[in-house]
């Protein structure tokens, strides 16, 4: 019998994450999932039991707000397996006030674009060992369609953006952190093409999956919202698991994909086009690299 490929995710223990972990058990592979929780962590792992039992679970413990922290949990992922099949960047935050990191950043762009800048560039040569022309890697990132309302895009400029914001200044930086995952994806599939290794994300689409969980009366619309069958999660999960999983889609890299039956998006403006997303990546690179390599 093949072994079981190893699939890493990030955002496993909520929401659209818990649904992919969930299905992608069933489908015999060993879980390596990254939580802050290690209580929320046994109490997937016990929950994966119970649909697919004796699928192989661990749990590497990290707050996604701390780069070093990530990086951390990337080199023990790094060590412990053989090869890795697939990496999934599924977490993400919409926080509707300001809050800084332990690092100087501002928590969204930390969780939802540095973290996968990092758990990937720290994974990149384990991945690439991994792949071959029969078992070719995957990774998928979790964009958004909030892409679209990013607004102005200087990377420089919003990767250290701090100030104060209200709830209604919010959806702009949630969806700047959201292009910057797309602008990030598309660049990473030029840096591997021929690698084997391909690089996807998607948008998908809107989910009563607890990301708005810090408005008030969170839980109240998400139980209206479920009864009136609006926003069912399960439908973004499978367009993770489909650019997980689908063999149409093995080969394809640099893609943004819809929902709606993984068709083919454009990266919104400012983020479209290889210059914009070189700069992006440079000027990421070189504002980590100071905080990483204290962290050696």
């Amino acid at each position: 019998m093949n072994p079981r490929p190893v699939v890493i995710l990030t955002g496993a223990t909520n929401g659209l994450g818990r649904l992919v972990a969930l299905d992608l058990a069933q489908r015999r592979v060993h879980l390596g999932i990254v939580a802050r929780s290690a209580a929320k962590a046994d109490a997937l792992r016990q929950e994966i039991e119970a649909v697919a039992p004796g699928t192989p679970v661990d749990a590497f413990i990290a707050d996604l707000t701390s780069l070093r922290g990530v990086q951390r949990a990337g080199k023990e992922i790094e060590a412990l397996y053989d090869r890795i099949d697939l990496l999934i960047n599924n977490a993400g935050l919409h926080a509707f006030s300001q809050r800084v990191t332990q690092d100087g950043f501002a928590e969204m762009t930390a969780v939802n674009y540095l973290a996968p800048w990092v758990l990937t560039t720290t994974l990149r040569d384990k991945l690439v060992a991994s792949a071959s022309p029969s078992a070719p890697v995957r990774v998928v990132n979790v964009a958004s369609e909030a892409a679209q309302h990013a607004g102005t895009l200087d990377p420089a400029r919003d990767l250290t953006a701090t100030a104060d914001y209200n709830r209604r200044e919010s959806s702009a930086l949630y969806g700047r952190s959201k292009l910057m995952d797309i602008m990030f994806t598309q660049e990473l599939g030029r840096r591997l093409a021929g690698t084997g290794v391909t690089v996807n994300c998607c948008d998908p689409g809107f989910n009563t999956s607890g990301l708005g969980r810090e408005l008030p009366l969170a839980g109240v619309l998400e139980r209206i919202l479920k009864t009136l069958r609006v926003g069912d999660p399960r439908r973004g999960a499978e367009i993770i698991v489909r650019l997980a999983t689908d063999p149409a889609l093995a080969t394809v890299t640099g893609g943004y994909l819809s929902v709606k039956d993984a068709k083919p998006l454009v990266c919104p403006e400012p983020g479209r086009g290889k210059e914009i997303q070189a700069e992006l990546w440079n000027t990421t690179a070189a504002l980590l690299e100071g905080i990483l390599s204290s962290a050696r």
